[in-house]
């Protein structure tokens, strides 16, 4: 399972148990909590009513004696509240019926008004309610009018009647539960509801969190799967991605291990190189010293002594173009300060050149006058010399070399054999190169290495083209 799947089912595991728990714990306190309030308030009612029936009841107006006769005031008004109009709208709920049943018992429990008058001379005194208020104690009950229906629960809620300190008798409020159902019914719906945007926001949370996270994973594997050692001076490395909090140590640690990767390639790659490009100078160096120090016709002296001068030149020129490579890679950008002009680059090239074509017998010809552009004069010098010996390196003698320059472009050109098809996309690797014209080895293959680092660093492009015969390469630097 990926990533991203394994953090979202958690979450959703986690928010979906708390939720569950949650809404369970609300909607179960919403019944008791409403009866709790309904039962607090029918406490006040009935010490009301109570007080204000008691007068009746010391005098005897209300008692067993007056039964249905009416002669009590209480009884009276009690009466006419059963049949008053109502029509309330409480919180959008209508309610159009008043749902009190009122009675009231002597000291002996029994029923001596009631607003319903069905129950009036029967004996209440084992009726929770009444026992317990008659007994000076807080009396309540809940019962149901039908056995094995709930909803037809009624609470009774009753309040002793005094005479000084003496109970004689006690007053009993009820209230069918089934009238405040549907506040507690609405009040369930709203929490349901409240509780399924609550989960539907905090899952949008949830995968927003997961995947922003698995983003930031995503780009260091991404980085971690395209970070290598470079294998030649045309690889770029790659940015180290901004990532915050533990994820942001992670990437820095990851780069600070990839650079110690590639410091130790890097050396491994560069002695490995070296190794092999110095065997050859090397044993001929040595070949020609032995064969020195022994007596030989002037001739041959000349011949291996100017050998031994030949091999030295061919160090020091390996020596240099691999300290400026070196110096290359391992910087990551171009500086420049002020435009530079790519025609006095190039002259500059080519008068440090001019020496070495003479001697092979190749002609430099600049035509052009480029463009101005942001771009670090020596490095771009660096190119264009390196690309121009390396066109005298295989120009024949009494050919041409030509330096044509157009915008930001640089075209290179000789009339050498050209460049065998296979081998085109591995120019610019370090070591890398193909035999002369006359079937000597051409060199290290540095100096195109060296063009191809100075373009990345300025950010652009070679063409490579065989001309038939003759071969040339375009540069084209970046603004």
């Amino acid at each position: 399972m990926r990533l991203g799947l394994r953090l979202l089912f958690a979450f959703f595991l986690i928010n979906g148990i708390a939720a569950f728990f949650i809404l369970r714990v609300f909607t179960a306190e919403i019944k008791p909590s409403v009866r709790e309030v309904m039962e607090d308030m029918m406490v006040d009612t009935a010490n009301i009513l109570a007080e204000l029936a008691s007068e009746e009841v010391a005098s005897g107006r209300m008692s067993l004696a007056s039964l249905r006769s009416l002669d009590s005031t209480f009884a009276r008004s009690v009466k006419r509240y059963a049949t008053r109009p109502v029509d309330a709208s409480i919180w959008g709920l209508s309610k159009q019926s008043l749902d009190y049943r009122i009675y009231v018992v002597d000291a002996t429990g029994h029923v001596i008004f009631d607003s319903e008058g069905r129950a009036e001379g029967m004996d209440y005194s084992r009726w929770r309610d009444v026992a317990l208020t008659l007994q000076g104690k807080y009396g309540a009950r809940a019962s149901r009018d039908v056995a094995d229906d709930d909803s037809s629960g009624v609470m009774y809620v009753a309040a002793p009647i005094l005479v000084g300190n003496k109970i004689i008798g006690a007053l009993t409020v009820a209230k069918p539960t089934r009238t405040v159902q549907r506040f507690i019914e609405r009040a369930e719906r709203k929490i349901l509801k409240g509780g399924v945007l609550l989960l539907a926001l905090s899952a949008l949370v949830g995968i927003a969190i997961t995947l922003w996270i698995v983003w930031h994973v995503r780009r260091l594997r991404d980085y971690a799967l395209s970070v290598q050692a470079p294998t030649n001076t045309s690889s770029a490395t790659p940015p180290v991605p901004e990532v915050p909090g533990e994820l942001g140590d992670l990437a820095r640690a990851m780069d600070n291990m990839r650079e110690r990767l590639e410091g130790r390639d890097y050396i491994e790659g560069y002695v490995r190189a070296l190794t092999h490009e110095l065997k050859s100078p090397v044993a001929a160096i040595r070949g020609a010293g032995e064969l020195l120090q022994d007596d030989l016709p002037p001739e041959d002296r000349a011949q291996f002594a100017s050998q031994v001068v030949e091999q030295s030149e061919r160090l020091q020129r390996l020596i240099d173009r691999l300290l400026e490579l070196s110096k290359l890679e391992q910087r990551h950008h171009a500086d420049s300060a002020a435009p530079v002009s790519l025609r006095s680059c190039a002259e500059r090239a080519v008068s440090q050149c001019n020496a070495r074509a003479g001697q092979r017998g190749v002609q430099l010809v600049l035509q052009g006058e480029g463009a101005n552009g942001p771009w670090e004069a020596d490095l771009v010098t660096l190119a264009i010399g390196n690309l121009i010996d390396n066109a005298i390196d295989f120009s024949p003698e009494g050919s041409t070399v030509r330096i044509e320059l157009q915008g930001a472009n640089v075209t290179v050109s000789d009339q050498g054999p050209g460049v065998p098809e296979f081998a085109l996309p591995r120019l610019g690797e370090r070591f890398f190169t193909t035999a002369r014209p006359d079937g000597a080895r051409s060199g290290s293959g540095l100096g195109l290495a060296i063009v191809r680092r100075v373009l990345d660093l300025h950010g652009g492009d070679w063409h490579l083209s065989n001309l038939h015969p003759g071969f040339s390469i375009r540069l084209q630097f970046g603004s």
